[in-house]
């Protein structure tokens, strides 16, 4: 019997169907943003470094808000009169005391304190150097610049050196050995070696209070130039001028219509110019308004009461005198305590004895009217003994002692 063998028969082969390109179509950009164009776009701002050296220069050197405030309350810590006591008794001769009076050549208690305290506002830390002969107590006293000194932590985290910087040399101050520097700083819960400046806090305070002051100065340089464009639309509706007519559109812009002394000029347009504003007017701005309030909070950072200062829209206190004894209640004497404390808390260390100094009241002018009723009141106590009464004065137990 034949077989009859059935081959699969072979896949038709498909045949190429050519690829026919759609009909073009005109296109049509749809977005409904195309026809806006925005002079000026808002976007995130931008900050200025916030290093001790800039906030330096940009919140003293070149905010008069910041200098004055922090040269008030400097200049007003440095004034307060200072008495070294030991055992409670006052002393009126006292290598310390001298060196107080005279901690260098260069300056004296004033301005030594007065340097101290300004470095500590302007960078969160003053370091005061000891010179003298080894092992005996120092002879000088000087303040050194924050920006140049670097804090050497040891291995359990506590500074066993201080390194100062200049010019490329580099001095190295032992702590280990004993206190060659006094470091003080301000608190600061973010770091464990350096302090908190309050033109921290008051950074953006301060670039608002300059970015005012730069729209001011600007306005009075361009005040007749407002924010805008001049728009040009031809009859041909080619919207370009000739180079002769921009150059002289140009000139005159420039010569009738840019400075203080054509402040409030009108603009006379012709030829189919027409003028397009396109920024915001002083008035939107408010930039008076932001500098006041600029200049409030970086008085409020630095503890000066803004009434001290003559800001506007600020009657937080009844009078002059009563903002004044705030600021040395509030500010000034909480500041030199820490000061001074740590000071003499040194200075024991030095010279190997007990010692402290304290603030004398009856030296600020500001307090004067409270320190006279507090006066009567212990003076007409008779249950007190004389000792506490002197205690709640502030004065010492017992009378000068040499």
């Amino acid at each position: 019997m034949l077989k009859k063998i059935f081959k699969p028969a072979a896949p038709a082969r498909s045949r190429p169907v050519p690829v026919v390109a759609p009909a073009p179509t005109a296109e049509t950009k749809a977005s409904r943003t195309s026809a806006m164009v925005a002079g000026m776009a808002g976007g995130r701002p931008v900050w200025a470094a916030r290093d001790s050296g800039t906030l330096a220069r940009s919140g003293f050197a070149g905010n008069p808000v910041g200098h004055r405030c922090v040269t008030m309350v400097a200049e007003a810590a440095a004034s307060v009169g200072l008495s070294l006591w030991r055992e409670g008794a006052a002393l009126t001769a006292h290598p310390a005391l001298a060196l107080l009076d005279r901690p260098n050549p260069a300056q004296g208690r004033a301005d030594f304190l007065q340097a101290a305290v300004a470095h500590l506002l302007l960078s969160g830390d003053s370091y005061l150097e000891a010179a003298g002969p080894d092992g005996a107590p120092p002879r000088e006293l000087h303040v050194l610049r924050p920006d140049r000194m670097r804090v050497v932590p040891g291995r359990d985290g506590w500074p066993e050196a201080y390194e100062y910087r200049v010019g490329g040399r580099r001095i190295r101050f032992d702590m280990l050995a004993g206190r060659p520097v006094l470091h003080l700083r301000s608190f600061h819960p973010a770091d464990d070696h350096y302090g908190l400046s309050p033109l921290q806090a008051a950074a953006g305070a301060i670039e608002l209070h300059a970015a005012a002051g730069r729209w001011s100065k600007a306005l009075l340089d361009n005040a007749a130039r407002p924010s805008g464009a001049i728009v040009y639309s031809g009859a041909d509706g080619s919207g370009q001028l000739g180079q002769e007519q921009y150059s002289r559109l140009v000139d005159e812009l420039e010569a009738h219509h840019q400075g203080a002394r054509n402040a409030g000029r009108p603009m006379l347009l012709e030829g189919g110019l027409d003028w397009k504003p396109m920024g915001y007017s002083p008035a939107d701005m408010e930039y008076q308004r932001t500098r006041d309030a600029a200049a409030r909070d970086i008085a409020l950072a630095l503890g000066v009461p803004p009434m001290l200062l003559g800001l506007p829209g600020d009657n937080s206190y009844a009078n002059y005198q009563e903002a004044n004894r705030a600021f040395y209640r509030l500010t000034v004497l909480p500041l030199l305590d820490r000061v001074t404390t740590a000071i003499a808390a040194w200075l024991s260390d030095l010279f190997g004895e007990q010692l402290s100094l304290v603030a004398d009241l009856d030296s600020v002018t500001a307090l004067a009217g409270e320190r006279e009723a507090l006066w009567r009141r212990v003076s007409a106590a008779g249950f007190l003994t004389d000792v506490e009464k002197r205690r709640l004065l502030g004065l010492p137990d017992r009378g000068a002692d040499g």
